[in-house]
């Protein structure tokens, strides 16, 4: 009769296990990023908006189009504070989690020099949107690093056009540099930091073709200190200041301009010195504030609206203060988790539907297109400037507009088209022939048609490799 019992028990939790398992879902594969992330301290305002951006879009795919290919996208946060100790330090620690990651994406010019040969002797793709060193465009000498989007010359270069287009009305895409610009003052004031001295000889070498004076001022780290600087600037009496600054700099260099007189239409903000967290402090002196973006500020796209509705409505949105969607800051981030998502559906239509590694990603970075039909695709038409990534280039994009800030309304309004980078790319391939030189880096030949990795997804299709799924366009 015990026997019989033990024996019927046995059965009922086999059963009950069988049917309990048969209501689960079937197990996902995963692709694991991690983020590096800077919630505190003097930066935390563009952390928390870009990895928020990134975040929700990343959210968006897993929750409305179950992750990727198929696959769910997962993630674990690390605090680098902006300090490049840390960042280094994250990025060991959660390089080799989850069975590796797919890239690694630090919103830091001082955290990405750091990691550069170190990403390269990983092979795990580094992403370094509109930041970086300038060469690392150069992809036949960094396969591995993506400066997506915008070059600190191409910076220079549409914000040169823009300071023309004030003076003589043209548009920027064609207005007469040297008849706009011979005979006025520049200054640049900037961030004292690798990222603030980046590539400030390509400012000084458009002043020497188009005539006009190029000075450089510096601002030490954080920024909140700039009586000196802004002394210096009254005596100057410049026609323009261009602005390359970061957090807390930027609204005390605004106020700083309104205390002397300076017209704060004529201080233009550079990348990083674009947002509603550098103006709003500034008051009233910010109004008709000009800086450059790659990512409008405003909620204006379907991809943006489907953020809301769907991952803020699911109550899985990152950003507690719900005021800052549209932000610059987390539009950036939407556009930064674009790229990211596009690379792995890139390096899928090569590989499958299938969890991927660091080394398929890095060429799903490499054939990044965003013409118009995919822009309008991805719901995000005004918002995603054109790109086109290549194994030479790996910026892709060099596009840009401009925006000026409304005080009254409190929001920022587009001024200009897409402005096209016109700095010749020679200044940056010469630079990175240096730095392989200088590091004895062995160089890919990105003609060379017999190496796979600089295939792309245009043309021809390549022959499929053993124990790779057919190839789809």
């Amino acid at each position: 009769m015990i026997r019989k019992n033990i024996k019927r028990t046995i059965v009922l939790a086999i059963s009950f296990t069988a049917l309990l398992l048969g209501s689960l879902p079937a197990f996902s594969e995963q692709m694991y990023i991690p983020i590096p992330s800077y919630r505190v301290g003097p930066y935390a305002a563009g952390g928390t908006g870009y990895y928020g951006g990134i975040l929700d879009y990343y959210n968006l795919k897993n929750i409305r189009d179950g992750g990727v290919g198929g696959v769910q996208l997962i993630w674990s946060e690390c605090e680098t504070e902006y300090a490049v100790e840390r960042g280094v330090e994250c990025y060991k620690r959660m390089k080799d989690r989850e069975g590796g990651a797919l890239f690694f994406d630090p919103l830091s010019v001082g955290i990405a020099i750091a990691l550069n040969e170190v990403v390269r002797a990983d092979k795990i793709p580094m992403i370094t949107v509109n930041h970086g060193m300038s060469e690392t465009m150069d992809g036949e000498v960094f396969p591995y690093v993506f400066p997506l989007g915008m070059g600190v010359p191409d910076e220079y270069n549409a914000t040169v056009r823009f300071m023309a287009h004030l003076v003589t009305g043209d548009n920027p895409n064609t207005v007469d540099l040297k008849a706009a610009m011979s005979g006025k003052k520049v200054v640049t004031l900037f961030h004292g930091s690798p990222y603030g001295r980046n590539a400030l000889e390509y400012m000084d070498a458009m002043g020497e073709e188009y005539g006009f004076e190029h000075h450089k001022i510096e601002i030490p780290h954080p920024g909140n200190e700039q009586g000196s600087q802004w002394t210096r600037i009254r005596k100057l009496k410049p026609d323009f200041v261009f602005l390359r600054g970061w957090g807390v700099m930027n609204p005390v260099a605004i106020q700083a301009a309104a205390r002397i007189g300076f017209p704060v239409d004529h201080l233009i903000g550079n990348i990083w010195s674009n947002s509603d967290e550098d103006v709003r402090p500034a008051g009233k002196a910010a109004h008709g504030y000009q800086a450059i973006t790659t990512h409008p500020a405003g909620i204006f796209t379907k991809v943006q609206q489907e953020i809301i509705d769907i991952v803020y409505g699911d109550g899985k949105g990152d950003l507690q203060d719900k005021s800052r969607l549209g932000s610059v800051y987390h539009n950036l981030g939407i556009t930064a988790g674009i790229m990211h998502v596009e690379a792995i559906i890139n390096a899928q239509k090569r590989w499958g539907n299938k969890a991927l590694n660091a080394r398929q990603v890095r060429w799903g970075f490499e054939n990044i297109y965003f013409d118009e039909k995919r822009v309008e695709e991805l719901g995000a038409t005004g918002l995603l400037a054109p790109m086109k990534v290549t194994c030479k280039d790996h910026i892709g994009g060099h596009n840009s507009k401009f925006q000026k800030y409304d005080v009254e309304k409190r929001q920022w309004e587009i001024v200009t088209p897409w402005i096209k980078s016109q700095a010749p790319p020679e200044m940056l391939y010469s630079l990175a022939e240096i730095y392989r030189s200088e590091n004895k880096i062995e160089k890919r030949d990105c003609n060379n048609p017999d190496d796979r990795d600089n295939w792309t997804l245009e043309g021809e299709q390549p022959p499929v490799p053993e124990g790779v799924s057919t190839w789809s366009s």
